[in-house]
Formats: structure tokens, C-alpha cells, sequence
């Protein structure tokens, strides 16, 4: 059953018992797919649509390669654009190259420059992996999935339900309006708090990246900047 068929009617108890076994199988595939990373290991978001050579695209592979010369796996969505970009720089590097895919309509095929990959059927299981896995998120220029997963993690982060990863914006031209409007709008209504922009670092240069990603793994403490509450999932 995919995850339309179950959001948009109703069902009787054994089927609802049977999906929820699939989807429990699902996320124990996917936690036994993540243990099989042994390393350290950095989730990069980006575009499936930035071609090869665009500015979004160099940044990612130039990022992955870092952190596979740095001993790092690089984990992503396992498709074209960002995601190849970000896979083929850590094969580039010798490092460990992850994908966790999406079974959809109109999804391109996995990319070649991945080491380890599992497609997921359900959107949900899939970015648990993606957290259960890093160290450190990386998000490059993309469109609402981006986005999702963007905000996804910063709540996570924010709430306490995971350690304090850092969140590094590679594109500053991109993220800066973004950022504009969350000090301009968000903040300014009260919606988040000024601390709450600490939970993330803004750059164009890839080594910037690697090394707030490390810096912040070899401190270890995992603290939030402030304490979480139920209204920050708001």
C-alpha cells in the first residue's frame, strides 16, 4: 500500500495492521542499513535538478570530498543533482558514499557514485535515516524537499529530540533571504528566539563547512542552545 492510498481513505483494522508492518520493516531495513556506516558520517540536502557545473552542484562535490579525505561518510538522498554532486565528491575523496532513495513516479534513478544504498517506499522512514545517521547536516541550494528536510532538522534540533548537530547553508546568495525573512517576520513576531539562529551557519566555502561540522563532533557535548519547549514545534 503506498503512503496516498493510506492518507486519502479509510481502512479496516487488518489492513492498517498490515501496512504498520510494512512501514516497521521499513525503518528496521533502513536502522540495519546505518549501521553499516563505520564512520562518522554528514547528511547533505540539495536540488535532484542542479546539472553538473552549476555553482550548487561544484559545492556539493567539493563538500563530499572534504569530508571523505577528512574519514567522513557522506549521506544523501541518493538521486541526481546536489545529491550525485555530494556522493561523487566523496567518492572522489575515498570515502564511504551513502544514499538513501525515494520510490516516486517521476524519481530518477540512483546515482552512480553511491557506495551503500537503500530505496525507501515511505518518506518518513527514510528521513529518520538520514538524522539516525549524521553528525552534521549540510543543506545546499533546492526547492520544498530541501526546505522540509531543512526545517525538519532544525526542529529536531530545537525540541532536544536529537543533540545539538550543526546545520551549515552552503549558498549564501540563496539561504540569505531566507534568513532575512526570519529575522524580518519570525523572529520579529516572536515566533522563534534570537538563540534559535545560532543553530545555524551560513557559507560559501566548503572547508567552512567541514570544519564546523568536526569542530562541533570533537567538542562532543551535544548542547542546545537553550532548553527545548513544546512551543518551539510550532
Amino acid at each position: 500500500m503506498r503512503d496516498r492510498d493510506l492518507l486519502r481513505r479509510h481502512h479496516d483494522a487488518d489492513e492498517l495492521r498490515r501496512h504498520s508492518e510494512t512501514i516497521g520493516r521499513e525503518f528496521l531495513t533502513g536502522f540495519e542499513a546505518v549501521e553499516q556506516i563505520d564512520r562518522p558520517a554528514v547528511s547533505c540536502f540539495g536540488s535532484a535538478r542542479a546539472p553538473e557545473g552549476s555553482r550548487p552542484y561544484e559545492l556539493a562535490r567539493e563538500t563530499g570530498r572534504l569530508f571523505a579525505e577528512a574519514g567522513w561518510a557522506v549521506v544523501t538522498g541518493g538521486g541526481p543533482g546536489v545529491m550525485e554532486a555530494a556522493n561523487r565528491g566523496c567518492r572522489e575523496g575515498h570515502g564511504l558514499s551513502v544514499g538513501f532513495a525515494i520510490e516516486l513516479p517521476h524519481e530518477e534513478r540512483t546515482n552512480p557514485y553511491v557506495d551503500l544504498s537503500l530505496t525507501f517506499d515511505h518518506f518518513y522512514a527514510r528521513k529518520t535515516m538520514f538524522v539516525k545517521a549524521a553528525e552534521g547536516f549540510c543543506v545546499f541550494p533546492g526547492g520544498f524537499g530541501t526546505a522540509d528536510e531543512l526545517f525538519e532538522s532544525l526542529t529536531l534540533i530545537q525540541t532536544g529530540k536529537v543533540l545539538h548537530f550543526p546545520v551549515v547553508l552552503l549558498g549564501e546568495a540563496y539561504w540569505t533571504p531566507l534568513l532575512e525573512w526570519v529575522r524580518r517576520c519570525a523572529l520579529a513576531d516572536g515566533m522563534v528566539s534570537a538563540e534559535d539562529l545560532e543553530l545555524l551557519t551560513l557559507t560559501d566555502d566548503p572547508r567552512l563547512a567541514l570544519e564546523t561540522v568536526l569542530g562541533a563532533y570533537r567538542a562532543g557535548d551535544g548542547a542546545s542552545p537553550h532548553a527545548p519547549g513544546k512551543a518551539d514545534a510550532q
